[in-house]
């Protein structure tokens, strides 16, 4: 008797991950052994169990940190995704378009954000503005390269096919381009993800009153290299939090590749 397909699916996502999830603990307690034997001092590297005593110590002081990073991310985020997703369909669309700008998006990721980030400051202020905007920048590209390659590799015989039956601009783009395009960009936003959180960081780090950028400024400063350690744990976590979110969205707007793999795979 096979068991229910939502205790497959469970099995399967547990069996997927149960590799990392060991490794990891095993890391974690080669680092703390590592520690003990060696004796190192907590200000170079602090061992795992003092980084769990330093979040117990401060945990009443990060959601607010928690809630302004994360606030940055997912703004920068969506807003990478409308800008990028517009753009994209743009140089997609005009050949003309897409030889001008494509190099020029090349040539933007040669700029450090960290030397950006400081204009950007001077421009919108110490608020939220600039943070968001250096999210979007980090998540622009990604998301830009991939979804013009979604729209432009699309089948052309099907697109062809329903032109043939009628089918202006638009429909040619709502029922053919997109569809295809769909993983393509998610895969695109995925990548930004995995940065959003980054980015919001190191727009914290030019000039912020709150965040895990300026967390981590003031633990540096006081030289707690434990609480420096529990701010890129947090940083991780966030980081992972939001890619699997896009994992689930991607699996909502495209279910039928998921489907096709699940088949695959029986």
């Amino acid at each position: 008797m096979k068991p229910p397909p939502l205790v497959r699916q469970s099995l399967g996502v547990a069996g997927r991950y149960l590799p990392a999830i060991v490794l990891l603990a095993l890391l974690v307690a080669g680092w703390e052994a590592w520690i003990r034997v060696f004796d190192t001092k907590p200000y170079v590297l602090p061992a795992p169990s003092r980084i769990w005593r330093a979040f117990l110590e401060i945990r009443g002081t990060l959601p607010g940190h928690l809630r302004t990073t994360s606030t940055e991310a997912v703004y920068g985020l969506a807003w990478a995704a409308v800008v990028g997703v517009a753009l994209a369909a743009i140089m997609a669309t005009v050949p003309l378009v897409r030889r001008v700008l494509y190099p020029l998006l090349v040539v933007s990721q040669t700029i450090p954000m960290v030397v950006l980030a400081p204009i950007l400051i001077v421009g919108f202020g110490f608020g939220m503005t600039p943070k968001i905007v250096v999210v979007a920048l980090v998540g622009f590209f990604p998301i830009v390269v991939s979804t013009v390659e979604g729209l432009t590799g699309a089948d052309r015989e099907m697109v062809d096919l329903v032109r043939s039956m009628g089918a202006n601009r638009l429909q040619v783009l709502r029922h053919v381009l997109i569809p295809w395009a769909t993983p393509a960009f998610f895969s695109g936003l995925r990548i930004a993800a995995a940065y959003s959180v980054v980015g919001a960081v190191i727009g914290e780090w030019m000039g912020a009153s709150s965040g895990l950028g300026i967390f981590i400024t003031r633990s540096q400063t006081a030289f707690r290299t434990d609480r420096v350690f529990v701010g890129i744990v947090l940083i991780a976590l966030m980081s992972i939090v939001l890619f699997a979110a896009v994992e689930v969205l991607a699996r909502l707007a495209s279910p039928w590749m998921y489907v096709t793999k699940t088949e695959e795979h029986q």
